[in-house]
């Protein structure tokens, strides 16, 4: 006979989940104001990544990565790896606020000559593993890490946040290739498969369909989510296998590029831009309207 958990405790599950969810989506709508004033502030961003990931990261930063804030280099962390680089204000801010430093700190140094956060992540903080930008070798760099975890017997992950434009180039199929054959159960791949790259549909430019088969003939475990439902980040987090296993985890998060700004959404023009003084109050006061009531800190 099946083990059947008392129904108060199954419920008490439930609430806790739920309270999480809604804790993790008032952070996403705080990371979505910081992104916007971040940008207002520099002058320049790209808003239109920045924003699909936003929930991904607050997932990861807020709920699933192991590390000290205070030890950025201490052995046992997770190791996270932006392969998409060019949305590093989504990775500043999300460190920031995961208590990595001020959210301030990001606001005053961002894009300053001389000073630790440019335009892409550089190994300029201990919180950062690596400088990336160049897509197409992220993937790579987290197959070595992975690779170095098990020879070290280290059961920490290895998590890499790409974009799917990049996933056209060879390079991410080869380390996708290596990752299965040295059996990386410790290395999770998501994908913002939000369907654009700079200037145009993904299946316009160089068509990925059928994408999740793909990566299952390569050997991963593949779980497919709404990138920009914060219950099924938290679901997809929670089933990932133990470190373990033998295969490694592809999550291919479905967003909006733009997510959160209704002129911005699906708009390969928003990949990069600038919202200036007026437009500021008006982006703030849609977030608050759309996912004001979504989630509460």
């Amino acid at each position: 006979m099946a083990f059947e958990h008392p129904q108060h405790l199954v419920t008490a599950a439930k609430a806790k989940t739920h309270d999480k969810v809604q804790e993790l989506e008032g952070y996403a709508l705080e990371m979505r104001k910081s992104i916007l004033k971040l940008c207002s502030k520099a002058g320049m961003l790209h808003l239109g990544g920045d924003l699909s990931i936003a929930d991904i990261m607050i997932g990861l930063w807020k709920y699933k990565l192991t590390y000290d804030p205070k030890r950025p280099k201490w052995e046992g962390r997770d190791r996270f790896i932006l392969s998409k680089g060019h949305a590093a204000g989504a990775l500043y801010v999300a460190q920031a606020l995961a208590g990595c430093y001020e959210l301030q700190t990001v606001y005053d140094n961002y894009l300053q000559p001389g000073k630790d956060f440019g335009v892409h992540p550089g190994n300029y903080t201990p919180t950062i593993e690596i400088g990336t930008g160049s897509l197409g070798h992220g993937l790579s760099i987290a197959v070595g890490m992975a690779k170095a975890l098990r020879l070290k017997n280290c059961p920490s992950r290895v998590f890499c946040v790409m974009g799917d434009g990049e996933t056209q180039e060879g390079s991410v199929w080869e380390a996708a290739m290596a990752a299965s054959h040295f059996k990386l159960g410790n290395l999770v791949a998501i994908v913002d498969r939000n369907g654009f790259s700079l200037d145009g549909p993904t299946e316009e430019i160089m068509g990925l369909e059928p994408y999740a088969d793909k990566w299952k003939a390569f050997g991963w475990n593949v779980i497919e989510i709404n990138g920009n439902d914060m219950s099924q980040i938290v679901g997809a987090l929670d089933s990932v296998p133990e470190t373990s296993t033998q295969q490694p985890t592809m999550i291919i998060a479905k967003t909006t590029k733009g997510f959160g700004i209704s002129f911005m959404e699906n708009k390969p023009e928003w990949h990069a831009g600038s919202v200036n003084a007026e437009m500021l109050p008006k982006c703030l006061a849609e977030l608050e309207e759309r996912f004001g009531k979504r989630g509460t800190l």
